[in-house]
């Protein structure tokens, strides 16, 4: 599978690739206990503790592929999750113990679409923004 994700066939089944500068944030959840005298413990919280987000854009695409992907985002309302393809090297890495960047790896995840922005460029193209969570079911 390539990077990006496939709408439903509602939406005419698109596979839709987000633009190069794809962003990943990632937030450790970790429970601090700190002492009068400095002295901190640490844990993670949960087993998956670290919270991903990811921030895609869509620019200058045409008036209707802009639409079909709004469309299937309002569709899920921010509450069903669709698979989406990363790039991943630490996948390489966690298998073999050695980061080789040289291998393009790519992982399927389930996010949800918490927010999106959508924006009229020139003639009949417009650009979508949105944030992507990441979550497991």
């Amino acid at each position: 599978m390539a990077l990006g994700f496939t709408t439903s066939s509602d939406f005419g089944s698109l596979t839709v690739l987000p633009d190069k500068g794809l962003t990943r944030n990632a937030q450790p959840q970790v429970r601090r206990v700190t002492f009068g005298d400095g002295y901190e413990q640490r844990t993670t919280y949960g087993i998956n503790s670290v919270q991903e987000t990811y921030n895609v854009s869509f620019k200058n695409r045409t008036r209707g592929e802009i639409e079909n992907i709004a469309g299937f985002l309002k569709s899920l309302k921010g509450v069903t999750s669709f698979i989406f393809t990363v790039p991943d090297h630490a996948s390489t890495e966690e298998v073999t113990g050695v980061l080789d960047s040289t291998t393009d790896n790519e992982k399927s995840i389930r996010v949800v679409c918490d927010s999106f922005l959508e924006s009229y460029q020139y003639e009949d193209f417009y650009s979508l923004s949105a944030v992507f969570r990441r979550v497991y079911e």
